[in-house]
């Protein structure tokens, strides 16, 4: 996983929790539910650039 990459999947994770709270704080249903998919989004982009890296250090992938 690139360095790059990492530091925008956990930028875009926190832009959502902060978003999220901003729209609980404001009562906003609309920001709120935004900064929940933001932060979501950026914690499964990381997830899955984990997976690809764990499977390129073993040496094991589709085949």
């Amino acid at each position: 996983m690139t360095v790059s990459r990492t530091i925008r999947n956990q930028a875009q994770t926190m832009k959502g929790r902060i978003t999220e709270e901003l729209g609980r704080v404001t009562r906003n249903r609309r920001l709120k539910r935004r900064g929940r998919a933001d932060r979501v989004s950026g914690s499964l982009k990381q997830a899955v650039e984990k997976t690809k890296d764990a499977f390129r250090r073993n040496g094991s992938g589709p085949r």
